[in-house]
């Protein structure tokens, strides 16, 4: 395969600071490399000699080395400084861009979609480094990745429990597991600055399944996210999940997109919506008006030539995603995550027992058939609350996390959508149901998962970030929130996608739906709830280590 030449870019010296609260060097260059079409790389730090021998120090709480608690310090007449001609693995530095090896999963993508599609062979897709159950091809159309169990068991080996875990493998389960991000930081830091590539269980936060409490311990400089953890492997989705409950695991990235949009967006709110256009609802009114003075002739042949003339009529929705960079995994699992809700709520999708579609409510209520509207359905935040203690060093998240929220929009005959802030209740219904079952449906299809997860690590950035918890804690992230730094996988963002239409045939009349909405998340409203603490909450923050080995950023309390 050719490889691309993006180019080598001097990003130059950067001046963070000294003392406590700088976790680098002064002085550092970054650069970036050559890359592969298929495999996006990290950026490495290129350091000076004395600093590519520097070992990690020992943990000393507020240091007083240059380099913060956790990086490592450097002495001699060379300290800090870069030199530029040493760089692409040249010379003794061996450093240059370093990149996520996820190898297999890029292997998995590229031979379980149609060969013909990628862009190397002259199609429109695209490989993206980290996978989700969903791709956008470079026209920004969404469309649904459908695995091939044959090929996908060829190339992939998953790789499988040993018989025996010691207590001190990351992929080992655990109730309450605790990482520490200043010191994932660090060891990342460390990689880099070591020309090693990052770690698998650096880019799913050492198993973590998700996060229920947040503590600080600002006498250790350290802030650390805790909850329930262990092995994790790919999906025939392409989602990382749990091997034990097959819910998707924490992803670094979305937790690095979450708090870098945090510290740009000062709190605002983000989301996404999937609207249809206003030109083909109205073209949809006058169809609907034209072929509904006549019966259509019987059969099923006729039926779906109406549904596909309607279809082609009502045409494709846009995709607008706000308040997030629109290329990330993030944006991609908001996206995703509504439109699939919408597919369940029209029938288009299996749902779960106690959860019934929107058409067959009405189909079951046939003697109040509604008239022609357009369904709003919405993901938005379900916490109770937070719980604290008094020094708001310890934080639990309260709640099931995410609804869904409901209204019925009516539509004119320009195809203008007005909001009547109210709900019929076929359409309230599906929206209550679908939030009483949701762990169920997050089970049954992970993207719902991966959803939650994003709203968690959402509030955990809000209060980091709006509560001053980084001066709390006396730690100023420099890597994880510099995108310069350390970028991110980028992906195609999504723009459109065919509007998702249904029908029932009740008493030969036809039921029709069709759906907008979105996400919607406010971590403002959350940050002002407050609960009462669990008992665990103080004493999970009690066990903190009395002593964690130099490179240690996970660890165990039960």
């Amino acid at each position: 395969m050719e490889t691309k030449d993006i180019g080598t870019k001097d990003i130059g010296t950067k001046d963070i600071g000294t003392g406590d609260m700088a976790y680098l060097p002064k002085s550092f260059v970054v650069k970036r490399v050559s890359l592969t079409n298929l495999l996006l790389a990290f950026v490495a730090i290129v350091l000076g000699s004395s600093m590519a021998a520097a070992q990690p120090n020992a943990f000393i709480p507020n240091g007083g080395n240059n380099g913060g608690n956790f990086f490592p310090g450097s002495n001699g007449p060379n300290q800090g400084q870069a030199n530029n001609g040493q760089a692409n693995g040249q010379g003794p530095f061996q450093g240059g861009a370093q990149n996520a090896d996820f190898d297999s999963l890029i292997d998995l993508v590229t031979s379980t979609v149609n060969p013909d599609s990628w862009v190397d062979n002259g199609g429109t897709a695209d490989i993206r480094p980290f996978p989700n159950g969903v791709w956008v091809d470079s026209a920004g159309l969404l469309q649904e990745f459908k695995a091939e169990p044959k090929m996908l068991t060829a190339s992939l080996e998953v790789p499988t429990l040993p018989e025996t875990i010691e207590p001190g493998d990351v992929r080992h389960a655990a109730r309450m597991r605790c990482v520490s991000l200043p010191r994932l930081e660090a060891a990342i830091y460390q990689r880099m600055q070591q020309g090693q590539p990052l770690d698998e269980s650096m880019l799913v936060l050492a198993g973590l399944q998700r996060v229920e409490y947040v503590y600080i311990h600002p006498d250790l400089g350290d802030v650390i996210l805790a909850g329930p953890a262990g092995d994790w492997t790919l999906s025939d989705q392409n989602r990382l999940v749990s091997t034990d409950t097959h819910m998707p695991v924490v992803r670094l990235d979305d937790l690095l997109t979450l708090l870098r949009r945090e510290r740009e967006q000062q709190h605002k709110p983000f989301g996404c919506s999937i609207t249809p256009r206003q030109e083909n609802l109205a073209s949809t009114q006058a169809f609907l008006d034209r072929t509904g003075k006549r019966p259509l002739p019987p059969g099923k042949r006729a039926r779906d030539r109406w549904l596909g003339e309607l279809r082609e009529t009502l045409g494709r929705q846009d995709i607008e995603v706000f308040g997030i960079d629109p290329g990330t995994h993030v944006a991609h699992v908001l996206v995703k995550a509504d439109h699939h809700m919408k597919q369940v709520g029209i029938g288009l999708d299996e749902a779960v027992p106690g959860v019934e579609s929107y058409l067959d409510t009405v189909a079951r209520n046939a003697d109040t058939q509604p008239a022609m509207n357009v369904l709003r359905w919405w993901f938005s935040t379900n916490y109770a609350g937070v719980a604290r203690n008094a020094e708001n060093t310890a934080i639990e998240l309260s709640g099931p996390g995410v609804c869904v929220l409901s209204e019925n929009e009516l539509l004119t005959k320009r195809g203008e959508r007005i909001h009547t802030g109210q709900s019929d209740d076929a359409t309230q219904e599906f929206a209550h149901q679908f939030t009483a079952e949701y762990a169920t449906l997050a089970a049954k299809y992970p993207v719902y998962g991966e959803l939650r997860n994003v709203f968690d690590l959402a509030i955990v950035a809000a209060l980091l970030d709006g509560e001053d918890l980084y001066q709390l804690a006396n730690w100023q992230p420099v890597l994880f929130l510099n995108a310069e730094l350390l970028p991110l996988p980028k992906y195609n963002p999504p723009k459109e996608v065919d509007s998702l239409l249904n029908h029932r045939l009740v008493d030969d009349t036809k039921i029709l739906a069709a759906v907008s909405g979105g996400v919607w998340f406010d971590s403002q409203g959350v940050l002002r709830s407050e609960v009462s603490p669990s008992e665990k909450l103080d004493y999970y923050h009690r066990q903190k280590p009395a002593h964690v080995e130099p490179g240690t950023w996970w660890w165990d309390l039960e």
